[in-house]
């Protein structure tokens, strides 16, 4: 039982649901990173470069005829090195990473601010204003 325990400790903490949190948004993330890449950013690229879909580079390897995409290359069976969708792929990953750059930086920046910033002092406890009273009152006596 104390297993159980640990492990429901484990799950519950305040770091593991955090994580999880961040995985599911970070899945959401890539979706629209792959749909920004493969339906914003790559058609114009494409345009620029005499109307190229990247996602219909290849090169055959194994198999008969020209084929006019990947798709129907790889329903004839043919062997394919899909360069195009290798190129979508890293154009995807540069955009993450800067993503996730930008975020890391105005964290720290944050964090550096917050450590900047001076901390206001606290009021000491009333115990030790009452001594102080005390010493005080004491001196005038003197």
């Amino acid at each position: 039982m104390s297993m159980f325990k640990e492990f429901k400790e484990f799950a519950v903490r305040g770091n593991v649901v955090d994580m999880a949190v961040g995985i599911i948004i970070g899945g959401a993330f890539g979706t629209i990173v792959s749909s920004l890449v493969n339906d914003i950013l790559m058609p114009p690229i494409g345009l620029l470069l005499g109307g190229v879909d990247f996602s219909d580079l290849f090169l055959v390897l194994k198999g008969d005829g020209p084929y006019a995409t990947v798709v129907d290359a790889a329903a004839d069976g043919a062997v394919t090195v899909n360069y195009g969708l290798f190129v979508n792929n890293v154009i995807s990953f540069l955009i993450v990473a800067f993503a996730v750059f930008l975020l890391v930086k105005g964290i720290n920046r944050l964090r550096r601010q917050q450590a900047e910033a001076p901390t206001p002092p606290t009021a000491p406890p009333e115990d030790i204003l009452l001594l102080r009273e005390i010493r005080d009152a004491l001196r005038k006596e003197r």
